[in-house]
């Protein structure tokens, strides 16, 4: 069983933390590439244009999950899409990708530009509407140039036989403000990265995470800002809950690059225990070359509170149903920050199912 390593830190730690990057086995990463066909485009402007990408244009990608999902993206794509928002006003734009038997092998290279001065709202989804095993590996690029605003939502619902892989770039250019919400429910293994280089000054970025596993699902996050722009800010929120054998790993970087004067940042990641055999890992990190910047970091993992879960079951509901309470609790704050009633009620149930 040949086995790779992906999704390494930015900087590497004490090997005893198990935490700087994960082994797969090689053959989770499927060679055989069908067309996906299964996708729906919905926008309410023309000014957010969509465009087919060249499928020979090189991935210039500074972290990613490492050379060979990147190279299988690169090579390989079936849906290769850029995205070019020049609308003043905050209009939305959605991806479906809904995967099924016939349609189960998705490789994605997505792009989106937000042009000077325009505000828009981009929500993708990868969603499984059967049972079979299901692969995702996609690459999303994004550039968000002078005084532009995007709201980014990223959901991923596919089903517990799956594998899902996704390597995220953001360059934020001045006074730029990125905002993503990523709700990461899905996949026997879901292995993400996340990195946002803040060129700009007065360029900010917020991302809002949560996470729910179950049965014997590993997620692993790496997520990563680095600081160059004066004034520049992110914020990393991440909020989860793991239950059975399930296992998560964190791994949270802000990087304070030469150049950012009184840049802030900010990240927390809390993680609620729903059984005793259920594993958290967190590693988050500052790291700094500039001075007068103002850095915070904070991580906690316990089991669900016994009086408070008490305190619901007293009022007539099941231990199961008080669970269900408290983790929708947690996610609250984020996901009040979902404008689509819809969408939100979609991830509810999605909670309730995996539950269950």
């Amino acid at each position: 069983m040949e086995m790779i390593k992906i999704n390494d830190t930015p900087v590497r730690t004490a090997r005893n933390f198990n935490i700087n990057d994960i082994s797969i086995e090689k053959s989770i990463i499927t060679e055989k590439i069908n067309e996906f066909k299964n996708v729906n485009i919905i926008r309410e402007s023309d000014k957010i244009e969509i465009n087919k990408l060249d499928e020979n244009t090189n991935i210039d990608i500074r972290y990613g999950l490492g050379e060979i999902l990147t190279n299988q993206v690169e090579k390989n794509a079936n849906q290769n899409i850029q995205i070019n928002i020049n609308t003043k006003t905050n209009k939305q734009m959605q991806i479906n990708y809904d995967f099924d038997d016939n349609n189960n092998i998705l490789l994605d290279n997505l792009e989106i530009i937000a042009n000077e001065n325009t505000k828009s709202t981009i929500v993708i989804k990868y969603k499984s509407i059967s049972n079979s095993n299901h692969y995702h590996n996609g690459i999303l690029n994004l550039i968000a140039k002078e005084d532009s605003e995007v709201n980014v939502v990223l959901i991923n619902f596919l089903n517990e036989n799956s594998n899902n892989f996704i390597a995220i770039q953001n360059t934020i250019k001045n006074r730029a403000k990125v905002k993503y919400t990523i709700v990461d429910f899905g996949g026997k293994n879901s292995i993400s990265n996340y990195y946002s280089n803040l060129l700009g000054n007065n360029s900010q970025n917020i991302l809002n995470s949560i996470y729910l596993g179950t049965k014997e699902q590993l997620l692993d996050l790496n997520y990563i800002g680095e600081l160059r722009g004066e004034k520049s800010n992110i914020s990393i929120e991440v909020q989860g809950a793991l239950k059975d054998n399930s296992k998560k790993h964190f791994k949270g970087t802000i990087d304070f690059k030469k150049g950012c004067k009184k840049a802030k940042g900010n990240e927390n990641e809390g993680c609620m225990l729903l059984s005793d055999t259920a594993k958290s890992l967190a590693l988050p990190m500052l790291l700094c070359s500039e001075e007068d910047v103002e850095g915070q970091h904070s991580t906690s993992s316990g089991k669900i509170g016994e009086k408070e879960l008490f305190y619901i079951m007293s009022r007539g509901f099941s231990k199961k149903e008080a669970m269900k309470l408290m983790v929708k609790a947690k996610f609250n704050k984020i996901l009040g920050s979902i404008k689509s009633e819809e969408l939100r009620e979609e991830i509810i149930n999605q909670i309730d199912n995996k539950l269950s």
